[in-house]
C-alpha cells in the first residue's frame, strides 16, 4: 500500500499534464483557423482538413481574398464569434488589433472593415490591414520601423490599393476594358480539370454557342499572349456573316483565321456552318496552339491531321448527315502560311496594324474570293499619331469631324494599293470603323484591268480647317487648286484654310446586296446583337432613311453593287435554262457573270455632316430624325451613319445643309420657346 500511493500521485500528474497540452492544443487550432487568410468560408478549411494527406491542393478554383464579401455575416463567419475566449480579426495583424471578446470583435468588424469599402458588381471590398503589401518606410528610411499600410484588393485583378479613390479610378479602367466581375466569374462552375502552367485557372467563355477556355488576362495584352477581347464580339459576328455570305457562293470554303490566339472565330466558323468551310487556324505561339487545340477538344471539333483515333465510331456514324466539323491547327507565321497556300477567304485581325501582312493575304488569295482586316492601331488611324501613320499607311491626315470615315478610307487604300501590287483589283464589301476598330471586307477581283480601275480610286482629300468643308481632288487638277471647294473661305485667305489630305479612297464604302445577305445570315443565326448595325449600313449604303429589308434570297438579296452574284441555290433552280452568256454552276469561278451598271450612279455620297458640329449658338436645333425629313423634302439623299450617331450623311454641300439646319432651327429664348413649335421652321414662328 505504502509504494502504490506514490503511482497513483505520478499517474495524475501524468493526466494533468496531457489535459494542459490537449487544452493548449485546442486554443491553438482556434486562432490559427481565425487567422486564415486565404479562405472565403470557415466551412471549405473544414473540408479540407478531412481530406486525404496525399491529395494535392486545388488550383482550378478561382481564390478570392477574404476582404471581398458579399454579406456581413459571411465576413463574421470567418471567426467563431459564438465561443468562448479571446479570438483575432481575420484582416488586422496581431500587433494592430489585439485579441478580444466576441462582443468587441464584431463590432469591430462592422464599424472599420464593413463600413470601410468600396463596392462593384455587388461585392464589397472592405479594407484590408494585413501585411500583404511592403512595409511603408519611416521619415527616417528604416524600413523596419514603419508601418503596414491600409489597402483594398481589386475584385477582378486581385491587385492591392492603398486609396479609395484610386480603387474606384482602378475599376472604372476595367469597366472600359470589358473586365468585369461578372464576364470572369460568370462560368467558375465550368473550369476545366487541368490547371495551367502558370499556377492560373482555366476560364471558360461563351459565345454564339462556341466555348474556349482561356488564361486569365487582366493585364495590358501582349503579341505573345492568348488574349481574348470582348468588346470585339461585333467584329467576329460582322466576320462570320461575311464567311457565311461567300459559303452560298462556293462550297466548301478555303477559309484562314491567321492569327488564331484563342482559336475562337475558326472555331465558330467550322461550328455552324461545318461542312461548307474547311478552315485553318495558325498561330505562331506554342501556347496559342496549344491552347486551340484544347478548344477544338472542347467543342467536339477534330482537329485535321489527328490520328484516328480522335473520333470514336459512333461519333463518324453519327456525323455523316451532319457531316463532323474539322480544323486545321498550324502553328506557323501568317505570312508563310499565306505564300505555301491558296485561301477563298482570309482574316487578319493581329495585334495592331495589318500593313505588314497585305501583300501576302494577296498574293494567294483565289479569284473572288473576300479578305476581311482588322485594325486596331487607333492611335495611327484617328489622327493621335501622324508619324505613325505616315509610316504605316503612307497617308496625311489630320483631326476633322469625319475622322472615323477619313480612317476606313485610309485602310481600304492601303488594302487597294496591296492588291494592285499583285495584279489585282478590289471591290469594297464593307467598311466599319467603330470605338476601338476598323474593319474592312473586300472582293479580290483579278487581273490587271480590276487592279487600275481600284488605283484610279485612291485620291487626294481637300479639306478646309476653318468650315470643314471637304471634296476629293479632281484627277490631272493642280496640287494647289483649292477652288474646288464648295465653300468661300479661301476667298478671303488663300492658301491659308485648306489642306491637302490622303491619298484616301473616294470610292463606295458598302455594298448593298451583300450587306442584305449578310443581314440573312445574322437572322439565320441568330445574331441579334449586330442586326441593328446592319440594317444602319444597308440604309447608308442606299443613302435612304427607308427601313425594309429583304431576309433572304430575293430582289436584289444577291444583286452586288455592279456585280450579280449566283448562289448555289439558285443555279441548281435555273438548271439548263440559263442565259448562254453565263459560265457553268460547276466551274469554280462561274459565280461571276458580267456588270450590269456603271458603279458611280449606285455609289452612296462620301463623308458625312454633324449636326452639333454645325449648330448655330441661340437656336435650338430640331430632333435628328426630323431633320432628315426636312432634308430629304428639300430634294437631298439623307441617311444617318455608322461612324457618328449624330451625324448625317447625304450629296448636299456644306453651305446647303446649313440652310436647311437655320431654316428649321427656333431661338433658345423662354418667350419664343412658347410661342413656337418645337422643330418648326424659324419663319413660321409666330412671335
Amino acid at each position: 500500500m505504502q509504494s502504490g500511493a506514490p503511482l497513483s500521485e505520478s499517474v495524475m500528474a501524468e493526466l494533468d499534464e496531457r489535459d494542459a497540452v490537449q487544452l493548449h492544443q485546442e486554443d491553438v487550432d482556434i486562432k490559427g483557423v481565425a487567422n486564415i487568410h486565404d479562405t472565403n468560408d470557415l466551412q471549405a478549411v473544414k473540408n479540407e482538413a478531412h481530406t486525404e494527406g496525399d491529395a494535392k491542393p486545388s488550383t482550378t478554383t478561382i481564390e478570392r481574398h477574404i476582404s471581398i464579401q458579399s454579406q456581413l455575416e459571411v465576413l463574421e463567419q470567418l471567426v467563431d464569434l459564438n465561443g468562448a475566449g479571446r479570438k483575432s480579426c481575420p484582416l488586422c495583424p496581431e500587433e494592430k488589433f489585439k485579441a478580444c471578446y466576441s462582443h468587441k470583435l464584431r463590432r469591430h468588424l462592422h464599424n472599420l472593415h464593413w463600413k470601410v469599402y468600396v463596392e462593384f458588381e455587388g461585392q464589397r471590398m472592405c479594407i484590408c490591414h494585413l501585411p500583404c503589401r511592403n512595409l511603408k518606410p519611416s521619415p527616417g528610411g528604416d524600413q523596419t520601423s514603419g508601418r503596414h499600410v491600409a489597402h483594398y484588393h481589386c475584385v477582378v485583378c486581385s491587385s492591392t490599393i492603398a486609396r479609395k479613390t484610386d480603387m474606384i479610378s482602378h475599376l472604372k479602367r476595367h469597366v472600359n476594358k470589358g473586365e468585369t466581375e461578372a464576364s470572369y466569374s460568370g462560368n467558375w462552375e465550368m473550369l476545366c480539370d487541368e490547371p495551367a502552367q502558370s499556377g492560373q485557372a482555366y476560364e471558360i467563355m461563351k459565345e454564339l454557342g462556341t466555348n474556349v477556355q482561356l488564361l486569365p488576362n487582366h493585364t495590358t495584352p501582349q503579341k505573345s499572349d492568348t488574349y481574348f477581347n470582348r468588346k470585339m464580339k461585333s467584329n467576329r459576328q460582322l466576320v462570320f456573316c461575311a464567311l457565311a455570305v461567300l459559303a452560298e457562293e462556293r462550297n466548301p470554303v478555303e477559309c484562314l483565321d491567321a492569327f488564331g490566339a484563342t482559336g475562337i472565330m475558326g472555331l465558330q466558323w467550322a461550328k455552324h456552318l461545318r461542312a461548307t468551310v474547311r478552315v485553318t487556324i495558325s498561330d505562331i505561339s506554342e501556347t496559342c496552339v496549344k491552347m486551340i487545340r484544347e478548344n477544338c477538344q472542347l467543342n467536339s471539333i477534330r482537329v485535321g491531321g489527328a490520328s484516328p483515333g480522335a473520333a470514336g465510331p459512333e461519333e463518324l456514324a453519327a456525323g455523316e448527315g451532319d457531316a463532323i466539323a474539322t480544323v486545321e491547327v498550324a502553328k506557323m507565321d501568317a505570312n508563310v502560311m499565306m505564300h505555301l497556300r491558296s485561301f477563298d477567304y482570309i482574316h487578319l485581325d493581329p495585334f495592331g496594324t495589318t500593313v505588314n501582312y497585305l501583300d501576302a493575304a494577296f498574293r494567294n488569295v483565289r479569284n473572288m474570293g473576300i479578305v476581311s482586316v482588322t485594325s486596331t492601331d487607333t492611335g495611327s488611324l484617328y489622327s493621335k499619331s501622324p508619324n505613325v501613320t505616315l509610316r504605316h499607311y503612307g497617308c496625311h491626315i489630320v483631326r476633322t469631324e469625319y475622322y472615323r470615315e477619313l480612317a476606313a478610307r485610309m485602310v481600304v487604300a492601303t488594302v487597294a494599293r496591296a492588291a494592285a501590287r499583285c495584279n489585282k483589283g478590289m471591290e469594297v464589301l464593307l467598311a466599319v470603323a467603330l470605338e476601338h476598330f476598323v474593319l474592312v471586307v473586300v472582293r479580290v477581283l483579278r487581273g490587271p484591268t480590276q487592279a487600275d480601275e481600284a488605283a484610279k480610286r485612291l485620291r487626294q482629300l481637300i479639306h478646309c480647317q476653318w468650315c470643314e468643308e471637304r471634296v476629293f481632288l479632281k484627277r490631272g487638277s493642280l496640287v494647289d487648286d483649292t477652288s474646288q471647294l464648295p465653300c468661300h473661305c479661301h476667298g478671303s485667305m488663300p492658301g491659308k484654310t485648306a489642306v491637302e489630305l490622303g491619298p484616301l479612297w473616294s470610292g463606295p464604302l458598302f455594298n448593298t446586296g451583300f450587306l442584305r445577305r449578310m443581314l440573312f445570315a445574322a437572322v439565320q443565326h441568330s445574331m441579334e446583337d449586330i442586326q441593328a448595325l446592319v440594317k444602319t449600313l444597308i440604309c447608308e449604303s442606299d443613302c435612304t432613311t427607308l427601313k425594309s429589308f429583304a431576309h433572304g434570297p430575293s430582289a436584289l438579296a444577291n444583286q452586288e453593287c455592279g456585280v450579280v452574284i449566283k448562289t448555289l441555290e439558285r443555279a441548281e433552280d435555273s438548271g439548263a435554262g440559263d442565259q448562254p452568256g453565263k459560265r457553268k454552276t460547276g466551274e469554280e469561278s462561274g459565280s461571276i457573270v458580267k456588270k450590269l451598271k456603271s458603279e458611280a450612279s449606285l455609289e452612296h455620297p462620301a463623308f458625312y455632316y454633324s449636326i452639333h458640329r454645325h449648330s448655330i449658338k441661340g437656336l435650338n436645333m430640331p430632333k435628328l430624325n426630323k431633320f432628315l425629313q426636312y432634308l430629304t423634302e428639300a430634294g437631298f439623299r439623307v441617311s444617318r451613319t455608322h461612324f457618328d450617331p449624330t451625324g448625317v450623311r447625304t450629296d448636299a454641300t456644306l453651305e446647303q445643309f446649313k440652310a436647311v439646319l437655320t431654316k428649321y432651327s427656333v431661338p433658345s429664348y423662354a418667350g419664343n420657346a412658347s410661342a413656337g413649335h418645337q422643330g418648326g421652321p424659324a419663319t413660321e414662328n409666330p412671335a
